[in-house]
């Protein structure tokens, strides 16, 4: 897995919460997809297009947070992480390292 994001030269990324997006319109087709542990708890889709725009959507079964990262090297030293949760009275957080 790390060696996939190793790959990624330019990391921007856009997180869609369909549940959230009630009137917009569809989230682009994403062509590609793993889930990544072997409960199938954990969903991430993603694509890219000309200008080498990154599109990721994660899709987690939780009741709490979850952090994501990205790295050129495949190591926590050095990767931006994106933290989101939801607190116990519903509202969401973000948080960019």
């Amino acid at each position: 897995m790390p060696v996939l994001f190793a790959r990624i030269k330019a990391m921007f990324f856009l997180f869609f919460l369909p549940f959230f997006c009630s009137g917009q319109p569809a989230p682009p087709l994403l062509r590609f997809s793993i889930f990544l542990e072997p409960s199938n708890m954990v969903h991430l889709r993603w694509d890219h297009d000309e200008q080498e725009m990154m599109t990721f959507e994660l899709q987690v079964h939780t009741t709490g947070w979850v952090a994501f990262g990205f790295s050129p090297h495949g190591e926590l030293s050095g990767s931006d992480i994106v933290i989101g949760g939801v607190f116990p009275n519903g509202s969401i957080y973000f948080s960019v390292s």
